[in-house]
């Protein structure tokens, strides 16, 4: 078997997303699981395959009533989900398992049944980067993207623009947290969080969850599916550096490049032949390192290319249709979102739907740049 015998059946997300005060983290796993089961006429019964993160999969198997025989519990950060769905694939071939599933869940803004994020201070961040005060994302990122406007010449008004062009999709997004269009304006009035970043040029903090179903082409015929199998054509995944302050280059992730060479590589295909593009946006400067380290546009393009809207819609190259972790919504680990939308676009089914497209492509970023993931999916 090649990867691309190796489909996604089922594609769904939790009941509720953004704000879910009255449902756990585990039980937005369970509902996720379900309803994407439905989707392909199958149920917990026929699972034989599970990929979680950050919550344990021997504790979301018993609560979903799945018996795997091939588990992977891989945590690398938000891009673990791009990982799960790889080694999915290499299961199957195998034979290890004859339907996956790959599922998200975290109550990151109701924090219910959330598990905990301890402080690890033997770490080369805590023991690095945290006694100088950089303690989260906000101020982690920091360096490398001052550092990424100061040499590619990207200008805060582009920066800002990210924002924009994402908010112009969620605005299309009946699922969106934030749907009201904004302009650079608005972003550069926003609250100053930790500089250069504003607040609406960070993400998100929600709850929700998400879920995949992954099974051989051969046995996808044989399902009735509420829609098309998903093909998955290639896929990468890389480390980078444990600290952003120990990166070889702060102006560019070895991860995306990596982990976006092999995706393309296996799939066979080049950046020109993407039609639709979701790059793990925490912080709005990540959209603008993914656009360059793929090599869909050139040294110093990133923030020009958003900024003339080539990634809004009606763009070349639609972007972060759902909105993206900035405005539809941000768990705390986001590649699973990045993927769904990649499915529900090539479904034909999005909100948000960009056209018609034939492939696309998910970067997902784990930690700050401390590992990446790459899918490429198409038209079964």
């Amino acid at each position: 078997m090649t990867e691309a015998t190796a489909v996604i059946v089922g594609a769904a997300e939790s009941d509720d997303l953004g704000r879910a005060p009255d449902t756990s983290a585990i039980e937005l796993h369970a509902q996720s699981i379900r309803n994407a089961l439905a989707q392909c006429g199958l149920s917990t019964d026929d699972v034989d395959g599970l990929a979680t993160a950050r919550m344990s999969p021997v504790e979301v198997a018993h609560y979903a009533g799945i018996r795997p025989r091939w588990i992977d519990g891989t945590n690398v950060g938000g891009c673990s989900y791009l990982l799960h769905v790889r080694h999915g694939v290499a299961a199957l071939a195998a034979g290890h398992c004859s339907v996956a599933v790959v599922a998200h869940g975290e109550s990151g803004r109701s924090g219910v049944g959330h598990p905990p994020r301890p402080v690890d201070l033997v770490s080369a961040a805590g023991q690095f980067e945290r006694p100088y005060g950089v303690s989260g994302p906000p101020t982690a990122f920091t360096l490398p993207a001052m550092r990424f406007l100061h040499e590619t010449g990207t200008t805060h008004e582009q920066l800002a623009s990210v924002a924009v062009a994402q908010r112009r999709w969620a605005a299309r997004n009946g699922r969106a947290t934030m749907r009201e269009l904004i302009t650079v304006d608005d972003v550069l009035a926003s609250r100053l969080v930790a500089y250069p970043f504003h607040l609406l040029e960070c993400c998100l903090r929600s709850d929700g969850g998400g879920a995949l179903v992954l099974t051989t082409a051969e046995r996808a015929a044989d399902l009735d599916l509420r829609w098309p199998a998903v093909t998955v054509l290639g896929g990468g995944e890389a480390l980078d550096a444990p600290a952003v302050s120990m990166m070889d280059d702060l102006t560019r992730s070895i991860g995306f490049r990596r982990a976006g060479a092999d995706a393309f590589a296996s799939a066979g295909i080049g950046p020109a032949d993407v039609d639709h593009l979701m790059v793990y946006d925490a912080f709005a400067h990540l959209p603008l390192y993914g656009l360059e380290d793929l090599g869909f546009v050139g040294r110093g393009e990133a923030g020009p290319f958003v900024e003339a809207g080539e990634t809004s819609p009606g763009g070349r190259l639609p972007m972060n249709t759902n909105g993206g972790g900035l405005s539809y919504v941000h768990t705390g680990m986001y590649g699973m979102f990045a993927i769904q939308e990649s499915v529900r676009q090539l479904q034909g089914r999005a909100d948000a739907q960009a056209g018609s497209p034939d492939v696309a492509f998910v970067l997902g970023a784990g930690g700050m740049f401390a590992s990446a993931a790459a899918l490429v999916l198409g038209r079964a």
